[in-house]
């Protein structure tokens, strides 16, 4: 891949994925209590356009890059033109769709709940979308894009979160995340650390192996208890993080300089390293990781509802969503996309092993997402709060 399509796709991981860190005021207290509204029984004739509101990268038209263009083919076929806004962060993808203005929306886990809930997205009739089929079913009918057995959406791509060293450094392969926790003090100033309250939920996956009487089922469904256990590990953290990094190019430059040894990171980024002939390896620890698979989700007042289902077949079909992927930096949706690829090795899709590894995420909600009904979970927004006080 040329540098500049690398770099295009490395940008829209880190705006996509990197500001998920301002979620101010979750606001998803509770279930979801909204009463949807009905997924479609059939579709009708397209209606000529059709508004997507999706992550940079998500709907290339070739206007960032004349190479880059999954969009026109879509247009060509069914003849609904595209109308495509490009949004920053979750909340503001929560915010603009309670306007009405869209048809489709691509939402990463942090707000898919959200969405649900406030009733502004429908479920949608599978069937009508013949592309689902070869989707990973270890991607479908999860907590992030379902509700009580009735999908929401059609998933993405997915990624995990890993934990990358030096290895001059350290020079023993790590296995666990105890090298930037428990044992952070062996690189104290040096490790990193994802800026992002969601952070927190990598801190609930190290516990639930390590202190396995927390009781710890799901990083994102944490009563009290389990909460300040969390918040606590990450305190003692901070004395050993050298920085805390949403910025993929600051990141790159602290493995490259040493000021960072060992830390979070995405395959996407390594990738860039590895090309420039840095020193660093990546792996996922024996504890799992937190990770993300997006989903394309159909607004419930879709002006254009048979565009929409049009839109969301392409979009996972094995050519389209190959290219989507790839562009992101990110796993495809479905076995068939690698034909297309020729980097679904490194990016371990369609390894069902590998990703039932992955916590993706997902809104922290008081109604726990594990099951329980016998406690509150602790939401977003103390998630936000506390976030502020870990690294002071």
């Amino acid at each position: 891949m040329m540098h500049t399509t690398r770099g295009a796709r490395v940008a829209a991981t880190v705006v996509a994925i990197g500001s998920i860190a301002v979620l101010a005021g979750c606001g998803t207290s509770g279930g979801t209590g909204a009463t949807p509204s009905q997924a479609a029984e059939d579709l009708g004739d397209y209606e000529g356009s059709v508004s997507i509101l999706a992550w940079p990268g998500y709907v290339e038209d070739g206007s960032n890059d004349p190479t880059v263009d999954w969009v026109s083919g879509f247009e060509e076929k069914t003849g609904c033109m595209v109308e495509a806004k490009t949004y920053g962060t979750s909340d503001e993808a929560v915010n603009l769709m309670k306007t009405g203005d869209y048809d489709v929306v691509a939402a990463s886990g942090d707000a898919t709940l959200r969405l649900i809930a406030s009733g502004d997205v429908a479920p949608v009739n599978t069937d009508l979308i013949p592309s689902y089929a070869g989707v990973f079913d270890f991607l479908k009918d999860k907590e992030w894009n379902s509700v009580d057995g009735v999908s929401y959406g059609v998933p993405h791509g997915y990624g995990a979160n890993l934990l990358m060293y030096n290895t001059e450094v350290v020079t023993e392969a790590p296995t666990s995340w105890d090298v930037v926790f428990d044992k952070a003090g062996d690189n104290s100033g040096k490790i990193t650390a994802y800026d992002s309250p969601i952070y927190i939920a990598d801190a609930a996956v190290y516990l639930m192996a390590h202190q396995p009487d927390l009781g710890i089922q799901n990083p994102y469904a944490l009563d009290e208890t389990q909460f300040a256990a969390a918040v606590d590990l990450l305190k003692a953290q901070r004395e050993h993080v050298g920085e805390y990094w949403s910025d993929y190019l600051k990141e790159i430059q602290a493995f490259q300089t040493g000021d960072s040894v060992a830390g979070t990171t995405w395959q996407v980024i390594q990738n860039v390293l590895a090309g420039e002939g840095a020193t660093t390896e990546v792996v996922l620890p024996e504890e799992g990781a937190t990770g993300w698979s997006d989903t394309w989700m159909i607004a419930s007042e879709a002006k254009s509802p048979n565009c929409a289902y049009a839109w969301l077949d392409w979009i996972a079909s094995p050519e389209t969503n190959a290219a989507a992927t790839a562009y992101f930096g990110e796993a495809p949706s479905s076995l068939a996309a690698c034909d297309f690829r020729d980097d679904c090795e490194a990016y371990h899709a369609g390894d069902e092993e590998y990703a039932s590894q992955i916590w993706y995420w997902t809104t922290p909600i008081a109604e726990c997402v594990d099951g329980r009904t016998d406690v509150e979970c602790v939401d977003y927004a103390a998630w936000t709060a506390a976030w502020t006080e870990i690294k002071g």
